[in-house]
């Protein structure tokens, strides 16, 4: 029998994995004292997926979330991004929805927030650093 554990811990800005690796490994020395009997195979049983997608962690999420929202009014669309609104929309619709799912994407059906953000600041003259 197996038993995988998620540890969580709150790291502040750094990603806190060396000392999450740490403490985790003194708690399973420390279920060591309760459960004798216990065989710790790993340290990491890969349920951490670090630097892996996984599903887990679109579910239970993982690091520092941002969620960004920027207007771009319909005559700046056109003008400077050589395109349309509803364009945008189907596009978005048949890429990043339907495209993704049938690619059966990892982490939700989206585009690289930070290429898009990046590419409207250029498109737009902002300073993208």
């Amino acid at each position: 029998r197996l038993l995988y554990i998620r540890f969580v811990a709150k790291s502040g800005d750094a990603m806190g994995m060396n000392m999450l690796s740490k403490a985790t490994e003194f708690s399973l020395r420390r279920l060591l004292d309760v459960f004798p009997d216990m065989e710790i195979l790993s340290l990491s049983g890969n349920f951490c997926t670090d630097k892996k997608p996984a599903a887990v962690n679109w579910v239970e999420g993982r690091g520092k979330s941002v969620v960004a929202e920027a207007i771009v009014p319909a005559h700046i669309v056109k003008t400077v991004l050589k395109t349309s609104t509803s364009a945008l929309v189907d596009l978005n619709t048949s890429k990043n929805l339907i495209g993704s799912s049938m690619a059966g994407s990892i982490g939700g059906f989206n585009a690289h927030a930070a290429n898009i953000i990046t590419a409207i600041y250029i498109a737009t003259g902002q300073d993208a650093a």
